[in-house]
């Protein structure tokens, strides 16, 4: 098959995907550049620059080499009829398991604030509470949040993993799984600390913002793992500012990189990562491009399809 190379990544890193892909899918033509009406079976992708797919005939298959796809759908010349597949990559999910297991770990055992007790040269020591007594909300369910769903409960916390759609089995035992609308304010009510893995959509943009935060325990933290646009950033800083919150750790923004003067940069209840809670692993996400090439020449239905509708 011919497979069309499309992606918004400097030149050793694109390089770098072509050694991996090509030596994952060794008998496909790749192809790097193309010209109007060129043939190509599947394009693989990582955010392209809208239109990188025009002139492209024959396409039964766009994959993305990212998780999320809310940029791939904003392209209005991105093909209605051709399938999209998005990357689900298990050392991906366990990557980003890895980052909120550090997140909750360092907000129940008070880690963020040695730190700053570091800075200041001042030795105390804060009670030490057991991992039973803090209650996590994870928000999403899919792959990357029944990962971390699951990752946490193993750690002996009590976690509730609320989506918008119908309820899917415990991703762990001692899970519960919630959904719809009307079950989220409970759910909120008794969270300590909220971790967020919702997809970005029109009804998700916005959802971390005053109305959620006030439904929160006062002294409760939010965790943003997920799409800078989840989140209303000046809310966040009332909230922080007025105590009801108690910490932020946020790896994805609005703009990023994040500003040089951006509040969050200095805010002492703020932890900054620069988006690196989960980076795609070139290598196994090749295994999965490599696996739904086969499905599609063997005529079987690809892998994690996109529901447009839905936007994920």
């Amino acid at each position: 098959m011919r497979i069309a190379f499309a992606a918004s990544v400097g030149p050793d890193e694109r390089a770098e995907w072509l050694q991996v892909l090509r030596a994952a899918c060794p008998h496909h033509e790749w192809l790097e550049h193309w010209h109007p009406g060129q043939a190509a079976d599947v394009a693989v992708v990582a955010n392209p620059p809208p239109g990188a797919l025009q002139g492209l005939r024959g396409l039964r298959l766009v994959q993305s080499l990212w998780a999320g796809v809310e940029r791939l759908l904003q392209d209005p010349t991105l093909p209605a009829e051709v399938p999209l597949a998005r990357m689900v990559d298990p050392a991906m999910n366990a990557a980003m398991a890895e980052t909120a297991a550090w997140a909750v770990l360092s907000l129940h055992r008070g880690f963020f604030d040695y730190a700053r007790q570091q800075r200041e040269a001042c030795w105390r020591q804060r009670p030490q509470r057991r991992a039973g007594t803090v209650p996590v909300l994870v928000l999403g369910l899919g792959a990357m949040g029944r990962a971390v769903a699951g990752r946490l409960a193993a750690l002996g916390y009590p976690v509730s993993a609320w989506r918008r759609g119908a309820a899917a089995d415990a991703p762990w035992p001692g899970v519960q799984v919630l959904h719809g609308a009307a079950a989220l304010p409970a759910a909120l009510g008794g969270a300590e600390v909220l971790v967020n893995l919702l997809p970005l959509t029109a009804d998700t943009r916005g959802i971390l913002g005053a109305p959620l935060f006030a439904q929160l325990p006062r002294g409760a933290s939010v965790v943003n793992l997920a799409r800078g646009g989840h989140l209303v950033e000046p809310d966040l800083l009332a909230a922080l500012d007025a105590g009801h919150l108690r910490h932020a750790v946020l790896d994805v923004f609005a703009t990023e990189p994040l500003p040089p003067g951006h509040p969050f940069w200095t805010h002492p209840c703020v932890t900054v990562l620069p988006h690196v809670a989960a980076l795609t692993d070139a290598r196994s996400a090749a295994g999965v491009v490599a696996a739904n090439l086969g499905r599609l020449e063997r005529g079987e239905p690809p892998l994690h399809l996109v529901d447009r509708g839905r936007g994920y």
